[in-house]
């Protein structure tokens, strides 16, 4: 159980904080607080300082409103401190990590007198590499050298140049940390490629230019932070290269995930598999080809020089089967219907056709030789690149160890994925997605193979929760159907963990009203429902106010905006016309000024939008928000569910759209003195059996169901 002491110190520092901010004690804060030092508490390690106790994760679904971040921290920060162990905390947005960074933990700090340190953490693809902007400037002439690859730019623009310029420049005059976002302007994806780098190209501390690194500057300030603060994406890279590589181990660490209901799709796209068919060609023909220039490069390198010829041969081999196969690609995928917006072949039950499988054994075996010759190769580099090497021979090296480690990385990649199509037939407990996407570039169509678990839980459950000392999981959206099993079902904590819902300080029933018209139709029908909503909406939108419309389908937004009186399109941004950040100010800009407006926006404005007060008195939701049905992770997860004795639709589709339908009525009250109305033109709500689960499931809002908002003569 917790100890007296360690009770005393959460207590005195959230009453120091309450006092100095004029704050009033939340009853659901107070309850969160509770809830993770109860079971943080219970944490017991041996004398190596190793979790002996299992109940070590606490799930915790809290509103808006509810204050969570200070008491995911107040609660966490002291029992971690107690215990010997550093926090994580991971979010899933940028913008949440810089108010956590730049106003949640200085104010709590600050107002608690907690003597904590705290760091933000990124990976080295946020952070400019010295190394390649040198060689650029150096191989002025020959930038094209050494590609990492095939569809990379390999002419540098003079604004480029320029830009490079001004970089070296800000970074000598410390004006500038080298981290990407800190650079003054938006960098283009292509600009910035050339000049960062990742785990398999970076020298590390052998590099010459470590001391001025600001990967590594940055690395260094985080061995002194009780608290460091990163992202999802950043905590599984560091569990896939096996924990500790940048940030702490697990064991040595307490996760906070904050918006933690991404977590086990975030997991997934570090989980799965994928390459290019083509683009594979390509690099493999290029590789070939640059291979002589780096042989010759490093002539002194002699156990470089022996692996040369069965290097070449080996590059030659893979690119010969993947030739020789070329036109399996198309025949499998010649039914496709290229009109989709994302064309792809799913095989069912993952299972793909034994011509496919075979054609996997001969690369897995190609790729696994290729990048054991690439491992050696990685490995010699490695070595040869120290202190004592001459000046010349080590600028050579440094200049070829990042292509071999992208190499090496590429053939990796291939031999993980060829390698699960070689066995293509279903598993029954871990089963696997597997599909083709085309991709059409320059008249050209290339093929995009993938395989992906369907489900995260096993190796969340392997390489985190299993080793973690502690681990706190938030978000306003946990819970499905008012139940945690969705989340424990996708994301594979235990039973045994604690799960906790914390309630909401804002007053749902006082403060907004939930309706659905009476004139609203079923939206299974999208013709049918394009036309009812260019009906209804003119009649429910308040011309003079700030009203968020949200549409499942970009096609159905376009239409409906086409069909709406003038009057009304005149005061409508639409997504994708504009950036979202230059849709918010203007949004919000028209409505200081007194004037009404309207934003039509898709998924991504459902969830972690935040327009409060008069910026958003009204939120209208198009249709239940069930998953696109071609997606091919959902539609393999519903056929397994199936395959099971299950019902997919009422075991997946159903929590799934319970979840977004929550997340897109949670744009409504932002703060406690928010008031509006949320109206959905969906009538499956009322008319179908899962539909009062999905009302049942929403905040406690005054209902207002089967409203007519048209007048008898439809004016």
């Amino acid at each position: 159980m917790l100890d007296k002491s360690t009770k005393e110190q959460i207590q005195h520092a959230y009453s120091r904080f309450l006092v100095a901010k004029s704050l009033k004690p939340r009853y659901g804060q107070k309850l969160m607080i509770a809830e993770i030092a109860r079971t943080l508490g219970t944490i017991a390690l041996d004398a190596e300082g190793q979790r002996t106790s299992n109940g070590h994760i606490c799930v915790v679904e809290a509103g808006t409103g509810t204050g969570k971040t200070v008491a995911y921290l107040l609660a966490t920060l002291i029992i971690a401190k107690a215990l010997d162990k550093r926090v994580v905390l991971a979010t899933a947005t940028v913008a949440l990590q810089e108010q956590v960074v730049l106003k949640d933990l200085p104010e709590l700090l600050h107002y608690s007198e907690m003597p904590f340190q705290y760091r933000l953490a990124k990976g080295r693809g946020r952070y400019l590499c010295l190394a390649k902007l040198d060689k650029i400037f150096s191989h002025a002439d020959d930038d094209a050298l050494f590609p990492v690859y095939e569809d990379e730019v390999s002419v540098i623009s003079e604004q480029d140049i320029k830009l490079y310029t001004d970089m070296m420049s800000q970074l000598s005059k410390g004006e500038w940390d080298g981290d990407r976002d800190n650079w003054q302007d938006e960098l283009e994806h292509s600009s910035w490629q050339r000049i960062t780098t990742d785990h398999r190209q970076c020298t590390g501390r052998k590099c010459s230019h470590v001391r001025n690194c600001s990967f590594f500057k940055a690395r260094e300030a985080l061995d002194e932070a009780d608290c460091i603060v990163a992202n999802h994406d950043l905590v599984l890279a560091d569990l896939a290269l096996g924990g500790g590589a940048i940030l702490p181990a697990p064991e040595d660490t307490i996760y906070i995930f904050d918006e933690g209901h991404h977590l086990p799709d975030k997991a997934l796209s570090h989980f799965s598999s994928h390459t290019r068919y083509k683009s594979t060609i390509r690099w493999l023909g290029q590789s070939e080809g640059q291979w002589p220039s780096l042989v010759e490069t490093v002539s002194h390198a002699e156990y470089f020089c022996q692996l040369a010829e069965p290097m070449e041969a080996c590059l030659k081999a893979a690119r010969t089967v993947l030739e020789a196969n070329a036109d399996l690609m198309s025949d499998i995928t010649r039914e496709v219907d290229r009109s989709q917006p994302t064309p792809r072949l799913r095989f069912e039950k993952g299972e793909a056709p034994k011509p496919m499988e075979l054609l996997a054994q001969q690369l897995r075996d190609k790729f696994v030789e290729l990048t054991d010759l690439l491992e050696k190769l990685y490995k010699e580099l490695t070595y040869l690149i120290d202190d004592d090497a001459p000046s010349a021979n080590k600028e050579s090296l440094e200049d070829i160890y990042p292509v071999i480690g992208s190499w090496l990385a590429r053939a990796e990649g291939n031999a993980t994925l060829w390698s699960l199509y070689c066995d293509t037939q279903m598993d029954e407990e871990w089963p696997l997605a597997r599909w083709i996407t085309l991709l059409d570039f320059n008249d050209i169509t290339d093929y995009e193979i993938v395989a992906s678990p369907i489900l995260a839980s096993r190796a969340l459950r392997k390489d985190l929760w299993s080793r973690c000392c502690g681990a706190v999981v938030t978000s306003a959206t946990i819970t499905a159907l008012n139940s945690f099993d969705r989340f424990k079902y996708r994301a594979g904590t235990y039973d045994d963990s604690h799960y906790a819902v914390v309630p909401s300080p804002f007053r749902y029933t006082e403060n907004a009203s939930l309706v659905v018209p009476q004139e609203a139709v079923e939206a299974n029908d999208p013709e049918r429902h394009t036309v009812n909503m260019i009906e209804l909406l003119p009649h429910i939108i308040d011309k003079n106010a700030g009203t968020l419309v949200l549409f499942a389908s970009r096609k159905q937004m376009f239409d409906v905006n086409d069909g709406l009186p003038r009057d009304l399109q005149s005061i409508v941004t639409m997504q994708g016309v504009e950036s979202k950040q230059a849709i918010i100010k203007q949004h919000k800009a028209t409505i200081d000024s007194g004037q009404g407006s309207v934003i039509f926006g898709l998924a991504s404005f459902a969830e972690g939008l935040d327009l409060p007060g008069d910026y958003c008195s009204h939120v209208i939701i198009a249709k239940i928000p069930f998953a696109v049905p071609d997606d091919p992770l959902e539609a393999a997860l519903a056929e397994w569910v199936e395959a099971q004795g299950g019902n997919a639709f009422m075991q997946i589709s159903v929590p799934d759209a319970s979840t977004r339908l929550i997340q897109a009525c949670g744009r409504l009250l932002r703060t406690e003195s928010d008031n509006g109305t949320v109206t959905i033109l969906d009538k499956r709500l009322i008319t179908k059996r899962y539909g009062k689960s999905l009302l049942e499931a929403l905040p406690p809002f005054r209902r207002e169901l089967n409203k007519r908002v048209l007048s008898s003569s439809g004016n």
